[in-house]
């Protein structure tokens, strides 16, 4: 009798568990999109909440502070990209560096990064915010250096290399800052061809391939 209550007790958790981890979703993507369209200034937990359909109650249940709530979010969709990007590629570059450069670019024009742009203004400004803000940048900044790496099959053991590839995504980062006044799709694709040939001739052939 004591194993059948177990196990319905079990299966009762399992939904809530589902439910709660929907709601934390919701709220990440919610927090992320009112930072990209509003900023630190415009997005508080009541109005990531009511965006994302849940009660102010139960966002501070998951995120107890404003600082918990935006720093997560900004974390959870930057991995989210990242892995999106390798799953686009997943057995690296295939020659086509052109292709890798546009989509690493992508990642510093698209809403996360307007999102993870109002955090480092606001971090600015609040030093509450700043330590953590900047820890994740380091922890995002660290992995998409390592998908770079691992997407363009670059040597790191070669002199320059490392440098090359860290040029790589403070150019993207700049492309994404451009972006933010006006949209120049023409002049971002040449660019991006640029970097891809001048990527070709530096890092060399395929590492491993």
């Amino acid at each position: 009798m004591g194993e059948v209550n177990q196990a319905t007790s079990t299966a009762a958790r399992a939904p809530k568990q589902d439910r709660s981890r929907a709601t934390r979703q919701r709220l990440l993507e919610a927090a992320v999109a009112c930072l990209a369209e509003h900023g630190w200034a415009g997005s508080t937990v009541a109005v990531v909440a009511e965006r994302a359909g849940v009660s102010r109650g139960a966002a501070q249940h998951h995120f107890p502070t404003r600082e918990d709530l935006f720093t997560a979010a900004v974390e959870h969709v930057a991995e989210e990209r990242s892995t999106a990007l390798r799953e686009l590629f997943p057995q690296g570059a295939a020659g086509d560096r052109g292709a890798v450069v546009a989509e690493i670019v992508a990642l510093f024009t698209g809403p996360v990064f307007r999102a993870a742009l109002a955090l480092w203004v606001a971090a600015s400004n609040e030093e509450q915010l700043r330590g953590r803000v900047t820890e994740l940048e380091a922890r995002v900044g660290r992995e998409t250096h390592r998908t770079a790496v691992e997407l363009l099959a670059a040597d790191e053991s070669r002199p320059g290399v490392r440098e090359t590839v860290q040029g790589l995504l403070d150019m993207a980062r700049g492309l994404g800052l451009a972006n933010l006044l006006s949209d120049d799709t023409a002049r971002r694709e040449r660019v991006v061809a640029q970097w891809a040939a001048l990527l070709d001739e530096e890092l060399g052939p395929p590492h491993g391939g």
